[in-house]
């Protein structure tokens, strides 16, 4: 089945093939540039720290939904093992099998695509194989990611806890949470939407945090208009589902990561943070996100650190 005429006008608007270079693997965090780091730098007032990940543990998030995104299981291989011999320094190893993006991650270039589509023209059925993963386009080749970090918490903006499911996050929904938080999106910057979704997760209600809000097919404009780096929130699907334009699932996707070379991310945990820029009233913050550096990765685990 086709991907609907509306859907690609949309691609149309929103990509970026090209406007970095044909050889280019890291899209929209060229954005991020020297003096965009050393602006959002200057966020950086109290020396405040908030961990924006989940906890990496065998009852996590993933639920069965998703094939082999399976909860990560760590044992630890080796114990208090003396290497050089009786008497001699122990130490313990652990290891973990894991869905790399089964807890807070980040969407790599390849994650999704559509038509053999891959950002900047590359064909996803050579550029993505079972042997090499990501031959072209891998989460290794974004080295660094830091830049201002925004918080549109569009959850308190309405004055809920949490958007009703389905809801779809609108422009005029990131503009709205924009003017609460007294602050404006800018190029470079790595924008987090609240929904306040996550709360079903750490409620105990795992199959009712996979049913919830998520971004509109709509928001894809916005954010390319305003040159932003990269985007996550605090859901499992990221967009709003079902989709708003019939038979168009994971649309958004399609559109941040074949069109316009986006990261997006997932699973972040945006509560503390939400209440502490609601106690100061400022919803900007330097933020480290920096990928795991898989070689050939299509997505990443992270631990996002923003520090106001």
């Amino acid at each position: 089945m086709s991907l609907p005429p509306e859907f690609h006008e949309l691609a149309a608007r929103v990509n970026n093939w090209g406007r970095w270079g044909r050889e280019d693997e890291i899209g929209t965090i060229n954005l991020i540039t020297d003096d965009v780091v050393r602006a959002a730098a200057g966020c950086v007032r109290t020396g405040k720290r908030f961990s924006l990940a989940v906890e990496l543990r065998e009852d996590g998030i993933q639920n069965g939904m998703i094939p082999g995104r399976d909860n990560p299981k760590r044992t630890t291989f080796l114990v208090n093992h003396e290497v050089f011999g009786p008497g001699t320094v122990a130490t313990s190893d652990d290891a973990v099998t894991m869905g790399i993006q089964a807890g807070t991650h980040w969407d790599g270039l390849t994650h999704a695509t559509y038509d053999d589509r891959l950002y900047n023209g590359h064909s996803a059925k050579e550029m993505v194989t079972a042997e090499e993963g990501a031959r072209r386009l891998g989460i290794h080749n974004v080295k660094t990611l830091v830049s201002r970090g925004v918080l549109l918490d569009v959850a308190r903006a309405k004055g809920v806890d949490m958007l009703a499911p389905e809801y779809a996050v609108t422009p005029a929904d990131l503009e709205a949470a924009e003017e609460f938080g007294g602050v404006k999106v800018r190029a470079g910057d790595i924008v987090l939407v609240r929904t306040g979704q996550i709360r079903q997760y750490f409620a105990g209600e795992k199959d009712m945090y996979f049913y919830g809000p998520g971004l509109s097919v709509r928001t894809p404009e916005w954010f390319h208009a305003r040159d932003v780096a990269a985007v996550a929130n605090d859901t499992v699907t990221f967009e709003v589902f079902p989709p708003e334009i019939e038979d168009c699932f994971m649309a958004v996707h399609a559109l941040h990561l074949v069109e316009m070379g986006m990261l997006q991310g997932q699973n972040w945990n945006l509560e503390e943070l939400s209440e502490d820029c609601a106690a100061d009233g400022v919803y900007e913050f330097f933020l480290e996100a920096s990928p795991e550096p898989f070689v050939g990765g299509v997505g990443t685990p992270v631990n996002p650190v923003a520090i106001k």
